[in-house]
């Protein structure tokens, strides 16, 4: 009896003990990641409990159990980073960890001005950033509008183009709910009351327009108020970009005249005032353009196809210019918007 006592009060914990040191030596400190060099991912949102099963799955850690006490002993649970980490042949638990709690690499993804959302969704799907299709839907959602204010059907025109880093596999509504953040943050100097005739979504709509019709930055302000004195007088915009957007899905690059006679809620040839929205993301010039337009007398501008243009005040003017730029084959062969780009 005596030696049962004994054995229950002090040798059973003593083999527990031991049983527990090995079971610590053998999957904390003796235990190393013996697979090729490996880049794991953690994406924005991610919990702790997601991270240790992926860990575990990919046998990137001994024991899952045993990574999750040995880090929340080290006080390191909300410490784990998202990007890109590279787990090297031969690293321990505690290594995994030190790397895991360090800078993860973030992939540079650039977002181009005078992209639409489209285009940022292949752009992002491409760079496996997230899906196209997510991306989208995303842009279309009523709630994502509303929390930011944004009196649109999409979120076109207020995603702010820029160069962004993102954890690959990231969640679409963080990228959009990032980009939005973006354009608030830098357009909060504007003064959206300088055009007392247009709201902000009508600006930023014109802002797009000017942002596509040229790549000249000095001619947006011209451009600009091209546009403004002909929404003065009534007349159609009669812009190209605005009628290719309207049909973005099925557009193959050559615009037809059939195009040019379908009405749409974007073919600026067919109603009077502006599109329904934005037909691209513009930049900052472009939407200081609006705000702060040239005054002038011009109507009319014709492509020079170097990506400048020529400026007319009169229909007159501008079919003559038309004739000499878009009519003469010597003015455009050989040329290209690309010699502008070399010239900046």
């Amino acid at each position: 009896m005596k030696t049962k006592i004994i054995f229950f009060l002090f040798i059973a914990p003593l083999i527990g003990l031991s049983l527990v040191a090995a079971h610590i030596y053998f999957f904390h400190i003796q235990w190393a990641y013996e697979g090729p060099q490996k880049e794991f991912v953690i994406r924005p949102g991610e919990t702790f409990a997601q991270i240790n099963y992926r860990l575990a799955k990919e046998q990137l850690i001994s024991n899952p159990r045993v990574f999750h006490h040995f880090t929340r002993w080290k006080n390191q649970i909300n410490k784990i980073n998202q990007g890109v980490f590279i787990i090297e042949k031969g690293m321990k638990m505690e290594e995994v960890l030190v790397t895991l709690t360090g800078p993860g690499k973030m992939p540079m993804v650039v977002l181009p001005e005078g992209k639409n959302l489209y285009e940022f969704a292949k752009i992002l799907d491409d760079e496996n950033i997230t899906k196209a299709e997510d991306f989208v839907t995303e842009c279309f959602n009523p709630e994502t509008l509303a929390e930011f204010s944004i009196y649109a059907s999409s979120a076109e025109g207020f995603l702010f183009p820029n160069s962004y880093r993102f954890a690959p596999h990231s969640d679409a509504k963080l990228i959009v709910r990032t980009l939005i953040k973006s354009f608030l943050e830098q357009t909060k100097k504007f003064d959206w009351q300088q055009q007392s005739n247009l709201n902000k979504e009508q600006l930023i709509t014109l802002a797009s327009i000017v942002e596509k019709e040229t790549g000249a930055a000095w001619e947006r302000k011209k451009i600009a108020g091209v546009f403004l004195n002909r929404l003065k007088k009534g007349m159609m915009l009669q812009s190209d970009p605005t009628t290719i957007y309207g049909i973005w899905k099925r557009f193959n690059g050559n615009l037809k005249k059939t195009d040019l006679q379908e009405t749409t809620e974007y073919n600026t040839y067919k109603i009077k005032g502006l599109p329904k929205g934005p037909i691209a993301n513009p930049g900052m010039e472009s939407i200081n353009a609006v705000l702060n337009p040239e005054q002038h007398n011009f109507l009319f501008f014709v492509s020079k196809n170097n990506g400048t243009h020529v400026f007319s005040a009169t229909l007159e003017e501008h079919n003559r210019a038309v004739s000499f730029y878009q009519k003469n084959a010597g003015q455009r062969e050989g040329k290209s918007w690309r010699q502008l780009k070399q010239k900046n």
